[in-house]
């Protein structure tokens, strides 16, 4: 079974022009590397594609693969997420992880809290400021928590992220509109246990791995999981396995979320304690980061004895079973990598 790569490397965004932060959600070649090398040792072939640029030239050119294992972040916009899997939906190559609705969806903070909090799931309360003068009429309790609708890493979150009053809260707001050209959540501050729930498998079939507490460190830049400690996570962030009563009541919580927005194939959904000890919703990432080393899904599969590989092997199962019935993706005819290139490296673009 040939499966495609498509990814973005952070390494040519940065050489393009792009800051740290703005690169920040790319892929190091130590990701690739290791997702490849977990494919190829469960049996699979293998061909690293690269970004959309690439893709779409390959696709030109009548290239195909069985499955495309797609973990590219994409560029601009609220559907930058969704843009690989659309291309494909195009052409009707199957790809492993959500599509392109469920990734646009899961993107936008707000969007994806309505969702949650329709279908009953706790999530704090919560409001979506698209303008700075906007934040005068916020009516939610203070402390609040605000951030970008539309980031990852951490990007946006920090210690000025707590805000207690309205003068705050209209700093904060203007400073993050103004920095990420987008609008900010604002949502009623959580201030219990922090946990993100591992996952794998779609629909019914889908399971909760873990659940991986993060402790901050005395040298921890606030008591959020921001941008700078998820960077310097050796020194400011401890990674704990939790499989007390409130870590189950996380992973149903997790797992009922996960269902109703739709996702794929494997992820992560991250929650917070409010006062009372129910375990919030925060938001999901369908699109997981898969650093072998670093990345908080494999750091949580291997403190519960789950290696890498079989990690891979779990959200490649949910994929190959989910296109057996799926009427929205189907097998198409795929040559050997070796006819498209002559060997498994990248497409050129």
């Amino acid at each position: 079974m040939l499966v495609g790569i498509t990814y973005d490397l952070k390494e040519e965004y940065l050489a393009r022009g792009y800051s740290e932060e703005e690169a920040a959600e790319f892929d190091s070649p130590a990701t690739i590397e290791g997702i490849e090398t977990a494919l190829q040792a469960l049996g699979y072939e293998t061909q690293r594609i690269g970004a959309l640029p690439a893709l779409a030239a390959a696709l030109l050119q009548g290239r195909r693969w069985d499955i495309v294992f797609n973990i590219a972040e994409g560029c601009h916009g609220f559907g930058r997420e969704s843009q690989v899997p659309a291309l494909l939906d195009y052409y009707s190559v199957p790809y492993v992880f959500s599509d392109p609705m469920t990734l646009g969806i899961c993107l936008h903070k707000g969007m994806t809290k309505h969702i949650v909090r329709d279908n009953g799931i706790p999530t704090a309360d919560f409001v979506v400021i698209r303008d700075p003068a906007e934040a005068a009429a916020v009516s939610l309790p203070y402390p609040l928590f605000v951030k970008p609708v539309a980031e990852g890493t951490g990007i946006g979150v920090g210690a000025a992220s707590k805000v207690q009053n309205p003068q705050e809260l209209a700093a904060a707001s203007a400073r993050l509109i103004d920095r990420h050209r987008q609008p900010v959540l604002v949502e009623t501050f959580l201030c219990g246990r922090e946990l993100t729930v591992g996952i794998t498998g779609t629909g019914a079939g889908a399971r909760t791995l873990g659940a991986l507490e993060v402790v901050f460190a005395p040298a921890a830049e606030s008591d959020v999981y921001g941008y700078v400690n998820k960077a310097e996570y050796l020194e400011r962030v401890q990674y704990h396995l939790a499989d007390d009563a409130d870590a189950q009541k996380a992973r149903h919580v997790a797992l009922a979320a996960w269902r109703a927005l739709g996702c794929r194939d494997g992820g992560r959904v991250d929650l917070r304690f409010d006062a009372r000890g129910v375990p919030n919703f925060i938001e999901v990432n369908p699109l997981a980061g898969l650093n072998p080393v670093n990345s908080d899904l494999p750091i949580m599969c291997y403190k519960a004895g789950l290696r890498y590989e079989q990690l891979i092997g779990q959200i490649m199962e949910s994929a190959v079973e989910r296109l057996k019935t799926d009427t929205g993706q189907r097998f198409v005819p795929a040559v050997t990598a070796a006819a498209y290139t002559g060997h498994t490296g990248t497409v050129a673009e």
